[in-house]
């Protein structure tokens, strides 16, 4: 007769995965995941301890462009909402991804997919025919609309919404999340903007139209870019071209988000004296950018003290 031995670390094994493999009884949480760390962030103000929230891009990232991982089809497949920016922003990366997540909850067109443009004013929709000889040109517009802190009450009222469509016995809930932090969100955006009123109409350089929105709001100009089209590495006579314009101008500031090469940027303010500094567009692009707020009040900062 054979004899049988007990193997504890087989049964511990053992015991893992019938765990696992039960049906989880009390966690409601609605898996969320966002395309970025703006998203994820507001997505957890409205969602708090309902929601489990991931963003696949970080934020010190181009949004723009990332290669898929394996790990990001797993984050998909488990998903009940997906969240992405839109305008075209990830279609060089998300579509593919949607695809081999097999999740049909999350398709475009589904519930569990969610545009957060909806409502959004939209800032530089082009006329006109477009082609690929004008660049990386966003045919719907400028997606970084998060950077104007007053989009971003909309953003999460957007996804506030739909997390009670998907969840509506917690929607009251997640109205009043909402609500609670609408009201503190907007105190804020009133300070800030009682901050920024001394430096209306102050010009400045960026490297790509990241900070469109977010000038817009506070009153500055963008009067150049180093890309000389969306996407396109600037030459060496777009480089002149725009050190003629600093010192004609008398432009006093120069910014490369914290995901460029900032060499033209440090160039172009050696050669004028104009002040550079490389900014964050995102939660967690910088190590005091931990929430959607921080972005805010750490750009306000910065601008205040180099304008």
């Amino acid at each position: 007769m054979a004899r049988m031995f007990f193997n504890p670390s087989s049964f511990y094994f053992l015991f893992i995965v019938s765990l696992i493999s039960l049906p989880s009884v009390g966690l409601a949480q609605l898996k969320v995941i966002t395309t970025t760390p703006d998203l994820a962030a507001l997505s957890r103000n409205v969602g708090g301890n309902l929601v489990e929230v991931t963003s696949i891009v970080r934020g010190d990232q181009d949004p723009h462009y990332l290669e898929p991982k394996p790990s990001y089809v797993v984050l998909l497949n488990r998903a009940d909402l997906l969240i992405e920016v839109g305008l075209d922003l990830e279609s060089g990366w998300l579509p593919v991804l949607l695809v081999q997540s097999r999740n049909p909850k999350i398709q475009r067109g589904e519930k569990g997919h969610l545009t957060a443009a909806a409502g959004v004013p939209i800032l530089e929709v082009p006329t006109g025919k477009i082609d690929r000889s004008m660049g990386d040109v966003h045919p719907e517009g400028n997606p970084h609309y998060w950077m104007n802190p007053r989009n971003g009450l909309i953003i999460a009222k957007t996804i506030a919404d739909r997390l009670s469509e998907l969840d509506p016995t917690n929607a009251a809930i997640y109205a009043e999340n909402f609500k609670r932090w609408e009201s503190s969100f907007s105190k804020q955006i009133a300070e800030w903007e009682r901050e920024m009123v001394p430096l209306r109409g102050k010009t400045l350089i960026t490297h790509h139209k990241s900070f469109s929105y977010f000038v817009d709001w506070a009153g500055l100009r963008v009067v150049g870019l180093i890309e000389p089209k969306p996407g396109i590495p600037p030459t060496p006579s777009h480089i002149l071209s725009l050190i003629d314009l600093i010192q004609k101008e008398r432009i006093p500031l120069i910014i490369a988000e914290n995901y460029y090469d900032p060499k033209p940027a440090r160039e172009l303010s050696e050669k004028t004296g104009a002040k550079f500094l490389i900014l964050p567009t995102a939660v967690g692009g910088d190590l005091e950018t931990k929430s959607y707020e921080d972005l805010f009040e750490f750009l306000v900062k910065k601008f205040k003290e180099a304008l």
